[in-house]
C-alpha cells in the first residue's frame, strides 16, 4: 500500500475540544495513566470544513438527514409540481435509507434516520436521470391525481379513501422502473465523486445499499496527550445587570470542566485506494494532487471549535513529521508516549518531539521500515533544542513539506 503519514505534536491550552455525554473533556487510559483525548471524528469534521474553504469545487459533500428536502427543492427547480417532487423525493430517500416518519423537519419534510453523505453532483445526477426518464414523465399526471385524492382524503379524514389513494400511489411508483434500488444507485455512482473528494477521503456507509458505501481512503487516530492529564473544574458566576439595589450576588453560578495538553495526532492516506475506480480514478493526477494538498493543509491547520468563544484553544502544531512509504501499512508513533512524558521547566512539547523522533528512528533501525520521503516542520523557537534528535530527518517549511508529499500522489 503506497501511503503518506502525518505525525503531529500540538499543544493546546485551557480548552474542552471534545466532550463526552457528561459534558466533560474526553479522556483515555494509555500507559497506565489518564490522557486527554480528542476523538478522530471531532477533528475530522473541522478538517472537512477547512477543506471546503480551501477547495470548494472539489469538496462538496454534505452530511444531512434532510435528503427529502434537498431532492424535492431540486425537482421543483426543474419545474416539477411540488406535491410530485416531494413524493418522488420521499420515495428515493426511502430507497437509499429508512425514512423517519414520526418526526419531520421544521419545514414539514420527512427526514431519513441516519446522516447521509452525498455531493451536489450526486443529487444532480439523480434529478437529471429522473426528470428525463420516460416512465416518470408518463406517470407524473397520474401521480399528481393520486396525490390530490390523498390530500382530499386526509382533509376529510376518510380512512378508506386514504388507504385507496396510498395504494394507488404505490402502484404508480411500482410502474416507474427508474425508481428501483439498482437504478438509483447507478444514477448516484454516475457522478463519480468528481466534486466529492471529501467522500473519497472520509468514506460513506449506506446500510440499505452497500454498493453506495465508500471506504475512507484516510485513517485517523484519536489524539492523545503525550503526558498524564487531569480534567479541572472552572467555577463561574454571572451578574444580573438589571438587578435591584436590594439584591446582591450573582444572577447565576455554574461549573465547566476543561483540560490542557500536548497532543500526539496521527493521520494517514492510502494513495493506492485514492486513485482506484471507487474513489478518484476519474480525476487527473493533477486534480488528485490538488485534493491531497488540501487534505494535508487542512489536517495540519484545523482544530475542533468547541467552546471557541469561552475557551479558545486555537493553536498551531509545534512539530509536523511527514512521511511517504511505498509499501506496508501506516504506523503510528504513539508508543513513544506509552511511558508518559514528565513535566519539566521546558514543558511537554520539546520532550514529546524528541521522543517521537526516537520512535521513528526505532521503526527504521529495529524493523527495517524505510520511507521514500521524510521531512519535518519545526516551530522556530524549538529548533535549537531538538536538532540533535532529528537524525536523518530534514527540516523544511510547511509548503515545502506539502509540495514534497504530493509529488508521490499516483
Amino acid at each position: 500500500m503506497k501511503h503518506l503519514e502525518l505525525h503531529i505534536i500540538q499543544s493546546v491550552p485551557v480548552a474542552c475540544l471534545n466532550r463526552d455525554d457528561l459534558n466533560s473533556p474526553k479522556t483515555a487510559i494509555f500507559g497506565g495513566v489518564q490522557r486527554a483525548r480528542v476523538s478522530s471524528q471531532s477533528w475530522k469534521r473541522e478538517i472537512r470544513k477547512m477543506a471546503k474553504e480551501i477547495s470548494p469545487d472539489q469538496f462538496k459533500g454534505k452530511r444531512t438527514r434532510r435528503m427529502v428536502f434537498v431532492l424535492a427543492k431540486r425537482f421543483v427547480e426543474k419545474e416539477m409540481h411540488e406535491s410530485c417532487a416531494v413524493a418522488i423525493a420521499e420515495h428515493i430517500a426511502g430507497i437509499v435509507e429508512t425514512l423517519d416518519t414520526k418526526k419531520p423537519d421544521e419545514d414539514g419534510y420527512q427526514k431519513i434516520k441516519t446522516l447521509m453523505f452525498f455531493s451536489d453532483a450526486e443529487y444532480e445526477a439523480i434529478v437529471e436521470n429522473i426528470i428525463s426518464a420516460q416512465d416518470v414523465i408518463d406517470s407524473l399526471d397520474e401521480l399528481e391525481s393520486e396525490l390530490t385524492s390523498l390530500a382530499a382524503a386526509k382533509e376529510a379524514k376518510d380512512k378508506d379513501a386514504k388507504k385507496v389513494a396510498e395504494e394507488a400511489k404505490a402502484k404508480v411508483f411500482k410502474s416507474m422502473k427508474t425508481l428501483s434500488k439498482a437504478r438509483i444507485a447507478k444514477m448516484i455512482k454516475s457522478a463519480q465523486l468528481m466534486d466529492a473528494a471529501d467522500i473519497a477521503l472520509f468514506g460513506r456507509m449506506v446500510a440499505n445499499d452497500h454498493s453506495l458505501s465508500v471506504e475512507a481512503a484516510s485513517m485517523f487516530s484519536h489524539a492523545l496527550s503525550t503526558h498524564k492529564a487531569d480534567n479541572e473544574i472552572d467555577f463561574f458566576a454571572a451578574v444580573d445587570d438589571v438587578q435591584t439595589a436590594a439584591e446582591s450576588g450573582a444572577g447565576m453560578t455554574s461549573t465547566l470542566e476543561f483540560n490542557s495538553a500536548a497532543y500526539y495526532r496521527f493521520a494517514a492516506l492510502n494513495l493506492d485506494m485514492l486513485s482506484d475506480k471507487d474513489h478518484l480514478k476519474n480525476m487527473s493526477q493533477e486534480e488528485r494532487r490538488s485534493v491531497v494538498r488540501t487534505f494535508l493543509d487542512a489536517t495540519v491547520k484545523a482544530i475542533p471549535s468547541a467552546r471557541k468563544n469561552t475557551m479558545n484553544g486555537n493553536t498551531t502544531p509545534v512539530y509536523v513529521l511527514g512521511i511517504v512509504r511505498d509499501k506496508g501499512h501506516p504506523i503510528q508513533l504513539v508508543n513513544a508516549f506509552e511511558r508518559p512524558v514528565r513535566s519539566s521547566i521546558n514543558g511537554f512539547a520539546s520532550d514529546s518531539v524528541k521522543r517521537m523522533n526516537r520512535e521513528y528512528a526505532d521503526t527504521k533501525e529495529t524493523w527495517g521500515i524505510d520511507a521514500q520521503f521524510v521531512k519535518a516542520v519545526i516551530k522556530n523557537s524549538l529548533k535549537e533544542d531538538i536538532t540533535e534528535s532529528l537524525g536523518s530527518i530534514e527540516t523544511c517549511s510547511l509548503n515545502e513539506l506539502i509540495d514534497g508529499m504530493v509529488q508521490h500522489v499516483i
